[in-house]
């Protein structure tokens, strides 16, 4: 829990209740659990709202990196057949 151990959680416990005492100490933990209850409910809807869009940014990116390995491809056997077209034409300039 939040990185504390048992003693560490106790020694908090302990100076909560010099502080505040015992009359006050059940309703500073029910305040503390409405916060705790607040922030998540909090943290759900705004993973709820981002991760639909997060999912659309990926299948984008999918898609780009897709459409740029097709168009490498595309080039590199444009440029291979080029050079497989220069190199079956004769050079015309020098003698036989």
């Amino acid at each position: 829990m939040f990185g504390l151990g048992g003693m560490e959680i106790l020694i908090i416990l302990l100076i909560a209740f010099l502080l505040f005492g015992p009359k006050e100490l059940p309703n500073i933990g029910r305040q503390i659990g409405k916060a705790v209850k607040g922030f998540k409910e909090t943290a759900d809807d705004l993973r709820q709202s981002v991760e639909p869009e997060i999912n659309m940014i990926q299948q984008e990116v999918k898609m780009v990196e897709q459409d740029l390995t097709s168009s490498m491809k595309e080039a590199e056997e444009t440029i291979k057949g080029a050079a497989d077209g220069t190199s079956n034409i004769k050079d015309t300039t020098k003698p036989v």
